[in-house]
């Protein structure tokens, strides 16, 4: 995206970011954690705050992981049986089959969002509107192309992952 930043133009790249000029942004917590809906406070034509400079238009797109993956099973496997983390502390279900991804992906594994989201209405960057509680989380891993799996993915729509059939013809094809 190109954007005046200083009197000089630049691409803005967003990485671990939402966009904060196109209107309303969820900002989304763990699966044991509420979501927020916040209203940018730095949106398009609203170009009088300073804070424009300091936040590039952009917020916060979750808290951010606190351990690394395959960090979480050593850290909570003493604790958690895997039967543990299929209900939440908000009383959601998760449903997954995958025993070290249910541990990649545990609450504990993340930062706390309630203080990202108070540090950025603190900073004037946004207004909450509403808060979002999971009711159900369905984790998977992705398939790559040739069927290996790589990170975590939540399932939507349909609630399965599958490789495109025209992807692999392809792959195949280019491999002769």
């Amino acid at each position: 995206m190109a954007t005046d930043w200083a009197g000089e133009p630049l691409w803005l790249h967003r990485k671990g970011a939402a966009p904060a000029d196109r209107g309303p942004v969820v900002i989304p917590g763990s699966r044991g954690t509420l979501s927020y809906l916040v209203n940018p406070l730095i949106q398009s034509g609203n170009e009088t705050s300073t804070a424009i400079d300091t936040s590039l238009r952009s917020l916060a797109h979750g808290a951010g992981r606190k351990w690394k993956r395959g960090d979480a099973r050593p850290r909570l496997s003493a604790r958690q049986r895997p039967e543990d983390l299929r209900t939440t502390a908000l009383g959601s279900q998760v449903i997954c089959d995958d025993k070290e991804l249910l541990y990649d992906e545990a609450p504990e594994a993340y930062k706390g969002i309630d203080q990202v989201v108070a540090d950025l209405v603190d900073a004037g960057l946004c207004q909450i509107i509403a808060t979002l509680r999971p009711v159900l989380t369905y984790k998977l891993r992705r398939a790559d192309r040739t069927g290996a799996t790589k990170g975590p993915s939540t399932a939507r729509g349909s609630g399965k992952s599958r490789p495109n059939s025209k992807l692999k013809a392809k792959s195949k094809q280019a491999q002769r």
